[in-house]
């Protein structure tokens, strides 16, 4: 049992995430701006869909024009001709004759252009007007985020309240009497109904009916709606509803439900022989019917789907083509050094020539039918210390270790002792040798988990006197009187919620409370850069495994795509409900998943910004993810205790473990993808077999194209192994090279 040694300090652990709802409400207004702005001037669609051919009405031409007014104003020439050429204005649009005399039909894309197809180029195009068009932001409030009033307006058709009750008491005994293959599919009317009705009365004053209309039937809704039945019943009064963006959220995003046709056949022929238009008026108007022909859905089948804030993901969501292989490795040779021959002698094997090629690295020499061309995103150029390390994996490869049922991993934990400050995240580099905290006391601490010291580049005037020409130069420039096991930075003001390492083990990023995500190096343990973007708490952020490239994502519902060297977001993807609590890279680098408070997962594609997968299944906030080393599959943990897998290239749920009592905060495969260890505040680490987990899958073309499920009960089976601690909620999860798992937490006494 390995132990890291926390100063003492006052702090209170707090290791656990702040999940309310956003109280701004401008995620959306932002991601347009980002998406504006972000377009690269020559980007081309191969498909032709960027050009959008939609006529320009005038409210949206007066907008644009004074964006591009603004721009003007403020000297940014480059950004007034790009987005003046992306949306088809002509040369003299900015000139006021000209406006005066320019119809609504003056042609040309509407402000937020399409990126997909876009080429490469695009992904780093500048973004000098970001902050500006901030400010405009505002101006388009109609089209993005609407109105209060308008919103709540929707609310203003009277009925008699006193029938409400009676409508809602007629579908549900109608529901219970139809057949049993019907009842589980028409049942999923009755919350969102409930909802919606609920709220109608409170909206048109009618206090006392509504109060005895939740207390009648808030307790026939399913349990995973709990919580958000609870912030229901705080809303009382008119008034309540208007600054509520819970309720904002469910009202403008129509709530999907998956039907069959035959089933949605039986309800609407019911509500129209009764008349109940009340009823039917807030189907129309409120619910998302998603009608697909086949055998209607079972109820355990509607339950794996179910329990997000907006209801299931349509399917057309999850139609779109993901490239989820990997790319190409390059090819780097790695020479047999001395004592590896002498020692492959010894074992009286016969002494090899050629170089070695890395066992795991050869599988990616074809290109990956599945994979993005390499080229898709313009990724880093290897530096030669990339390629050493690279050398150096390789030989850690070579002796990993093979895992499966009979061969499982041992398990080495860091125990954060006297952590009074409040562990909040924890980080190991890939060559596990530093492991990162974030703490509640907005510090960053460093650790070095192997005998090697951590060390500070010496100052510039002793860099001087270095002979540069020299063999150990990089030894030559490292301060041996800085060298100590640990190192704290300082800079946040506020708790550090997100850590994470860059492949190279230059760079640490740390995301926190403040807003904001700063970038650390571990040669000067300074801070080099804080991205400012975000205006509320930052609760993940995490780095591209090829380094460059970082996401981030927080309490105001949207995720960042950055790169080091801008100091704006690069990409924006807006979407989710509530806040994003964890964020994670695919392998590939060419999508970004991100978990959330709304209880979705989301995958995003960076080169466009488009959403291309929507996996809802969690009947809790989600707090951790991780990908498979083959690209082809995701897992997600959250607070329901339950682990969940997806197919992201069928865009399926395709096995769900139980076993854990408390929220999972932590998730890892093992290097070659035969196990998924998982980690709780239920103080234990489970081992899964991922490998018979994946391979009893059987996609055929029904369940693909339905997106029906048959999950089977076969967590007991897939459980390999629990590892329980004395009192040490798990909150990081890390497989060494070779195959050790590393596990990581703060004692809890």
């Amino acid at each position: 049992m390995a132990a890291v040694q926390g100063g003492m300090g006052d702090a209170d652990i707090k290791t656990d995430i702040k999940t309310e709802p956003s109280a701004d409400g401008f995620g959306n207004n932002n991601a347009n701006d980002g998406r504006v702005l972000s377009a690269s001037p020559g980007s081309s669609s191969s498909t032709g869909s960027n050009k959008q051919t939609a006529p320009v009405t005038p409210e949206d031409q007066q907008t644009l024009l004074a964006v591009l007014q603004f721009l003007k104003k403020n000297k940014l020439t480059e950004s007034v001709e790009i987005l003046r050429r992306e949306a088809g204005l002509p040369e003299n649009s900015l000139d006021p004759k000209a406006n005066e005399s320019a119809g609504a039909g003056s042609g040309g894309a509407a402000g937020i252009v399409d990126l997909e197809g876009g080429d490469a180029s695009s992904l780093l195009s500048r973004v000098t007007g970001s902050s500006s068009a901030g400010a405009q932001a505002p101006t388009k409030v109609a089209e993005d985020q609407p109105d209060v009033s308008v919103v709540l307006s929707a609310y203003s058709q009277q009925g008699d309240p006193t029938l409400y009750k009676v409508y809602y008491r007629d579908l549900k005994k109608f529901i219970e009497t139809v057949l049993d293959c019907h009842r589980a599919e028409l049942s999923q009317v009755f919350y969102p109904l409930f909802v919606h009705m609920y709220l109608e009365l409170v909206y048109n004053n009618h206090e006392s009916e509504a109060k005895a209309f939740f207390e009648k039937f808030s307790g026939d809704q399913e349990c995973y709606y709990e919580e958000d039945l609870r912030i229901l019943s705080g809303l009382t009064k008119k008034e309540h509803m208007r600054g509520n963006e819970t309720l904002l959220d469910f009202r403008t995003s129509k709530f999907v439900l998956r039907i069959s046709r035959d089933s949605y056949q039986l309800l609407k022929r019911h509500l129209q022989e009764r008349q109940n238009n009340q009823i039917w008026n807030i189907i129309q108007e409120h619910l998302y019917i998603d009608i697909f022909d086949g055998m209607p859905r079972s109820k355990s089948q509607i339950d794996a789907m179910s329990g997000s804030l907006a209801g299931e993901a349509k399917r057309e969501a999850n139609k779109t083509k993901v490239y989820y292989g990997l790319l190409k490795e390059p090819e780097i040779e790695l020479p047999l050094d001395d004592e590896d021959e002498e020692a492959e002698n010894e074992e009286g094997k016969p002494k090899k020539k050629k170089p070695k090629k890395d066992s795991v690295g050869s599988k990616s020499k074809k290109q990956d039918p599945n994979a993005p061309s390499q080229n898709r995103i313009p990724l880093p150029e290897l530096k030669d210390s990339d390629k050493l390390d690279k050398i150096m994996y390789m030989k850690e490869a070579t002796k990993r270790i093979r895992l499966g049922p009979d061969n499982l991993p041992s398990v080495c934990f860091y125990t954060f002792l006297n952590a009074y400050q409040g562990l909040t995240a924890v980080d190991l580099t890939d060559d596990s040798s530093l492991i990162a905290g974030g703490f509640a006391d907005s510090t960053v601490r460093v650790w070095s988990v192997t005998p090697k010291k951590l060390r500070k580049v010496k100052s510039a005037a002793d860099l001087n006197l270095i002979d540069k020409e020299s063999d150990d130069v990089l030894e030559r420039i490292m301060d041996e009187k800085t060298a100590s096991e640990s190192k704290i930075m300082y800079g946040h003001s506020g708790p550090v919620y997100g850590i994470s390492f860059s492949p190279d083990r230059n760079y640490l990023l740390s995301s926190s409370e403040d807003g904001t995500v700063r970038l650390w190096s571990l040669l000067t343990f300074t801070c080099l850069v804080a991205y400012k973007g975000h205006n509320y708490p930052v609760w993940d952020t995490q780095f591209s495994p090829y380094g460059y490239y970082f996401v981030s994502g927080g309490h105001d519902r949207v995720a960042r795509l950055w790169a080091t060297d801008h100091y704006q977001p690069l990409r924006i993807f807006s979407g989710h409900l509530a806040d994003i609590t964890c964020t994670r890279f695919h392998p590939n680098s060419n999508y970004v998943a991100t978990g959330s408070s709304d209880r979705t997962i989301r995958l995003w594609d960076v080169l466009s910004g488009n959403c291309v997968r929507i996996f809802t299944g969690h009947k809790g906030p989600i707090h951790s993810l991780a990908f498979s080393p083959n690209g082809k599959f995701l897992a997600s943990g959250a607070t329901d205790g339950r682990v969940l897998l997806w197919d992201i290239g069928h865009g399926l749920m395709v096995g769900e473990l139980k076993g854990h009592t408390d929220t999972i905060y932590s998730l890892r495969f093992s290097r070659d993808g035969e196990i998924l260890a998982s980690g709780s505040m239920d103080n234990t680490v489970r081992l899964w077999d991922a490998m018979k987990a994946f391979d009893d899958l059987e996609t055929d073309d029904f369940t693909a194209a339905t997106g029906h499920i048959h999950l089977q009960d076969n967590s007991q089976e897939l459980l390999l192994g629990t590892y329980t601690t004395k009192s040490t909620p798990v909150i990081h999860l890390h497989f060494t090279r070779r195959n050790l798992l590393l596990a990581a937490g703060a004692f809890n006494p």
